[in-house]
């Protein structure tokens, strides 16, 4: 390479500018000086080496420079002369050297007389290299598989950090393509490339990668047989008791022609065309899907999709899934019913007319539910259905069910009643419980349990609690053993998340735990709102408890010929209008007839108020 000398100023300057007068013979001549003056372009295996006549002395018959990974180097050494001199100035490229080595070098000339000038000693390193890697032809090739050994049979003086084989079916694959890393260093590696297409040409080159770049080795390429088609499996959807959707796709024909293609399904992993059998009426590669009716509730099934050519039978992954279960109710007939339920028509040892417990449809074999004792000694049964065909008692008292066994008697409370159907001979546990409010809102914070009463009309857990903000759970026999919390304000999850309260008040809470596996809460702060009401009605007057008469009051100056409604938590989906001896919710308006101070009273148990003028 040649390169021009920039307002390089030479040392040699024409002593006629400063002694215009002197003769030729008198003017200094100065001794030939050079010098090695600049490096350059350094790569893995070259670098522009240059040198600058400072002083020409009586002429040089050579320019050149030469190196060696010695200091000190010397013609004798490597060295390269130049091409052409630009001025003082001129350039060598120096090629063929090691990577990441260290070199030193000199610029030199070669006088008249013979005699070699150096100029000063300069050093530089090459940079290191991109890897070697070598890639074997294919071996053991299927219509699936195919083995691969690479080799980096150098590291290009920089830590190999990734090897291994890319491919593709298009030409000159890279590692933006199919990749597999196998390893780093220097040495041999191997791959088993599995899932390729049958009847197909791939493209593969192994690769290692240091922190120069990627290295590639020559491509190879190599067709895999023809063989049985490819075959996936999708997802099972729309599952209910009895049917089921289920898709999936021929990939692939397998190099021949498809001949039949479906599913297969049974009780066991990976069914075959001996299994329950559906075929596509189509017959070529693209997507299926089918109806499977005709199953029974709360099974597992397995599934597959497969394809046929005239190489054989491929199919698609197991998928596995199961049906939904019947809901099963076992009611709770006995002595108690009538006692323990006012409101319902409910009756005794009437099993369509009794309290039950039930599973859930993701747990089958577990029943659950909460049975009011209201009576002393309440004798009790489990009825499998609304008649007596199967029933189970208790011959030992011991929690263990034997068909048509003794009554089960209790003594009055609330419980909590458990079935294990997953055991032989059947289980089951009741346990009474008493329900309260705990948590850092509440009076006890999360020492002790603000106690709720249970409602036999309403079949509710109820009180009124004041909250301060913070969380509160609901828990039983004040201890943990029973607890529900809730994440979304409605729903209970037993062992859930704790409950916020933001706002400061008196809170009306109803625990409703009567439908199994269903169990829900509200806690309610109640006010008026109306334009006979100070806030008119954009601003709620809240209510207070008065616990003596078990009512929320409030007292207010109220405008007479307007009108209010009962609202609770400041929002419209709770609110109670209509009749004051029946309110109802989003009942009509409550008119104030004249102006004056008033006490207001609500009754959320009765949903009675009452509207006083002081």
């Amino acid at each position: 390479m040649k390169r021009k000398s920039l307002n390089i100023l030479a040392v040699l300057i024409s002593f006629s500018l400063a002694f215009v007068a002197c003769e030729k013979d008198d003017q200094v001549k100065l001794d030939a000086q050079m010098e090695s003056w600049k490096i350059d372009g350094i790569t893995s295996t070259s670098a522009e080496l240059s040198g600058m006549v400072v002083a020409q002395g009586d002429g040089f018959t050579e320019f050149g420079v030469c190196w060696n990974t010695s200091e000190n180097p010397t013609i004798d050494n490597s060295s390269q002369e130049a091409d052409e001199v630009d001025g003082a100035v001129y350039w060598v490229t120096v090629t063929g050297l090691d990577h990441l080595t260290k070199y030193y070098y000199k610029a030199y000339v070669v006088q008249s007389d013979g005699s070699v000038l150096y100029g000063e000693q300069k050093s530089f390193t090459t940079l290191a290299n991109i890897a070697t890697v070598t890639l074997s032809d294919e071996a053991n090739l299927t219509d699936r598989t195919v083995d691969l050994t690479g080799n980096v049979t150098y590291d290009g003086k920089a830590e190999v950090t990734a090897k291994g084989f890319c491919w593709s079916t298009e030409a000159n694959p890279t590692v933006a393509s199919d990749t597999v890393l196998v390893g780093a260093g220097t040495g041999e590696f191997y791959y088993s490339i599995i899932d390729l297409m049958p009847s197909t040409t791939y493209y593969v080159k192994s690769y290692a990668i240091n922190s120069v770049g990627v290295a590639y080795s020559s491509q190879i390429s190599f067709t895999t047989s023809v063989g049985v088609p490819v075959v996936e499996t999708n997802d099972v959807s729309n599952v209910t008791k009895t049917t089921a959707s289920v898709a999936g796709e021929v990939i692939h024909n397998g190099g021949s022609d498809i001949s039949e293609r479906g599913f297969v399904y049974g009780l066991t992993e990976n069914p075959t065309v001996a299994d329950t059998k559906l075929v596509d009426a189509e017959v070529t590669v693209s997507t299926m899907s089918v109806d499977i009716d005709g199953l029974e509730p709360g099974v597992t099934y397995h599934v597959r999709a497969y394809a046929i050519n005239s190489t054989g039978t491929a199919y698609g992954d197991n998928v596995e899934f199961t049906t939904v279960p019947d809901i099963i109710t076992w009611y709770l007939p006995g002595s108690y019913v009538t006692a323990s339920y006012p409101v319902g028509g409910y009756d005794n040892w009437s099993p369509e007319s009794s309290p039950y417990v039930q599973n859930t449809l993701s747990v089958g074999d577990k029943l659950e539910g909460y049975v009011y004792l209201g009576v002393d000694n309440s004798e009790w049964k489990f009825a499998t259905d609304n008649t007596w065909s199967t029933n189970y008692g208790d011959d030992g008292a011991d929690g263990t069910l034997e068909a048509g066994g003794a009554n089960i008697v209790s003594a009055m409370g609330y419980y909590k009643i458990n079935v294990d159907l997953s055991v032989s001979p059947y289980t089951y546990t009741a346990v009474k419980t008493d329900w309260g409010v705990i948590g850092d809102a509440t009076p006890g914070e999360w020492g002790t349990s603000t106690d709720l009463t249970y409602d036999a009309a309403s079949q509710t857990w109820r009180g009124v609690v004041h909250l301060k903000a913070g969380g509160f759970k609901f828990r039983a026999n004040n201890a943990w053993d029973y607890n529900y919390g809730s994440s979304d304000g409605v729903n209970l999850v037993s062992g859930g998340d704790n409950i916020t309260n933001d706002v400061e008040d008196d809170y009306d809470f109803t625990l409703d735990l009567s439908n199994p596996n269903e169990y829900t809460y509200t806690a309610y702060r109640w006010g008026i709102i109306g334009d006979a009401t100070p806030g008119g009605w954009d601003t709620d007057t809240n209510m207070s408890w008065d616990s003596t008469n078990k009512v929320f009051t409030v007292t207010a100056d109220l405008l007479g010929g307007k009108q209010f409604k009962f609202r609770a938590n400041d929002g419209w989906t709770v609110n109670l209008g209509g009749s004051l001896t029946a309110l109802e919710q989003d009942g009509s308006n409550i008119d104030i007839a004249e102006d004056g101070n008033y006490t207001i009273t609500l009754n959320t148990m009765t949903n009675v108020a009452t509207v006083v003028k002081n």
